[in-house]
């Protein structure tokens, strides 16, 4: 069982904050998790740290750099309880698009002086390089997602997190589908619950940023896609898109 008042740290890696962003939005529920908790790391809300070890690590963001790797192994060592939050730190995120290109080629491009960057040459998940205990999706996080986590583990049980697809959040919304209905290109049968079906509830496909759902079936939705695609490519581009270096999109 974890100590009372155990301590929680919260680690930005290569990202946009928006994870981050999503835990200070708890705002109400955020005074009363400070009352079960010590907040000993979190510097997108404060600059007073105290170091680890810590109970708790979240991680936000993708690895990119030599740094990144060295300060990911540093905070495993240091946390009991280590979670990644969002799909950057559990597929890579928008950074990982560099895993289909040439990075070198767009450094050359966009940057006058190429020789000062340091970056790596692929964008990883933090799984890459660490053991994690927990992953969580989403771009940004479910914000209830990460207070259910934080409140189960105090709670000493197993977190009850989303099970099912995107699909299974528009029939509970009574959401007419795109993909039948509209033929709008949609990877939502493939990918994990947890953003609410906000884009087939504005009439947009669903692009997999909560990644792939567990055992999706991504060859016969590949297939069906490609049949209604609306310019070449359109279903290769859906799959590598924000989750593109999830196994299961990869494939």
């Amino acid at each position: 069982m974890l100590m009372t008042r155990p301590t929680l740290a919260v680690h930005k890696f290569s990202s946009c904050d928006g994870c981050q962003l999503q835990i200070l939005s708890m705002e109400d529920e955020l005074l009363d998790l400070n009352e079960a908790v010590d907040i000993a790391y979190f510097l997108e809300a404060s600059s007073a740290t105290r170091p680890g070890p810590y109970t708790i690590s979240m991680v936000e963001g993708s690895v990119t750099t030599e740094h990144e790797v060295e300060r990911i192994k540093k905070i495993r060592h240091e946390s009991k309880i280590l979670i990644s939050i969002g799909t950057c730190a559990t597929a890579g995120g928008i950074q990982a698009l560099r895993n289909v290109a040439d990075a070198d080629e767009y450094a050359n491009i966009v940057y006058p002086n190429p020789e000062y960057l340091s970056y790596l040459k692929k964008a990883s998940p933090i799984s890459d390089y660490v053991d994690i205990d927990m992953e969580l999706w989403g771009c940004p996080v479910n914000k209830k997602q990460l207070l259910e986590v934080i409140v189960a583990l105090l709670q000493n049980r197993r977190p009850v997190l989303p099970q099912g697809s995107v699909c299974m959040e528009c029939k509970q919304a009574g959401t007419i589908c795109v993909l039948v209905a509209e033929g709008v290109p949609c990877i939502g049968p493939a990918t994990r619950a947890g953003c609410g079906a906000v884009c087939p509830t504005m009439g947009r496909g669903c692009y997999g940023c909560f990644g792939p759902q567990d055992e999706a079936n991504t060859d016969s939705l590949s297939d069906i896609l490609t049949d209604i695609e609306r310019y070449p490519g359109e279903t290769v581009r859906l799959f590598n898109n924000i989750s593109n270096f999830a196994p299961a999109f990869q494939e």
